[in-house]
């Protein structure tokens, strides 16, 4: 297979397996989604959607949030790792929200990026997920599946964004990058890979994961 078929089949297939594919982070609107996705830094989706909820009902926009104590924030995030980092990053990323937008996130790249706690990734996924403009966010899963498949040479993640930009049409990437993950997490695991049920792999994959 050319790795343009290689990339239609992997389109299909996982259209096939995930037609629909929800946002993985609870949220209410752009800001909750933005410290979502900022929480989720070394720490699993499910985690974060168990902290969200107390942590929203004490702030849910920059305002309230610029007003909490940093370390209660930092006690209700705990669980999620990091979190004197990530709690200093979320009051002061409110509060530039609050002095540079009038409280709102802005639908720009480079805006979101000189945030505090906010990197490219995180970038990514608030413009693809709250604003709908076309990224392609990678994660561990997306880094590690495209690898596996060919699709990239696993040297960094921003090779492995540049390889998937590059192979699969820019109007798939908001859909695509959540179906790869689902589809990582389920099938094709970093640990306990069971790859006979792994049917990307199978058909698509590099040679030492070929029958």
């Amino acid at each position: 297979m050319t790795k343009k078929e290689k990339a239609q089949f992997i389109v299909d297939e996982l259209e096939r397996i995930y037609p629909e594919v929800p946002v993985p982070l609870d949220h209410m609107d752009e800001y909750t989604l933005l410290v979502a996705v900022l929480l989720s830094a070394q720490c699993t989706d499910k985690r974060v959607n168990l902290i969200t909820p107390a942590l929203f009902t004490r702030a849910n926009n920059p305002f309230d949030m610029a007003k909490v104590p940093v370390e209660e924030i930092r006690e209700i995030i705990k669980p999620c790792g990091l979190s004197p980092k990530k709690s200093r990053a979320i009051s002061v990323l409110s509060q530039m929200l609050i002095d540079k937008y009038n409280g709102e996130v802005p639908a720009s790249f480079e805006a979101l990026e000189e945030l505090p706690g906010v990197g490219h990734k995180t970038a990514s996924v608030v413009m693809a997920q709250a604003f709908g403009v076309p990224a392609f966010p990678v994660d561990t899963h997306i880094h590690r599946l495209l690898w596996r498949w060919g699709m990239t040479n696993g040297k960094n993640v921003e090779q492995t964004e540049k390889d998937a930009k590059r192979i699969f049409p820019e109007k798939l990437w908001n859909k695509l990058h959540l179906q790869i993950i689902f589809y990582g997490r389920e099938f094709s695991q970093a640990r306990g890979w069971d790859i006979e049920k792994d049917t990307i792999t199978l058909k698509v994959g590099r040679a030492q994961f070929l029958k």
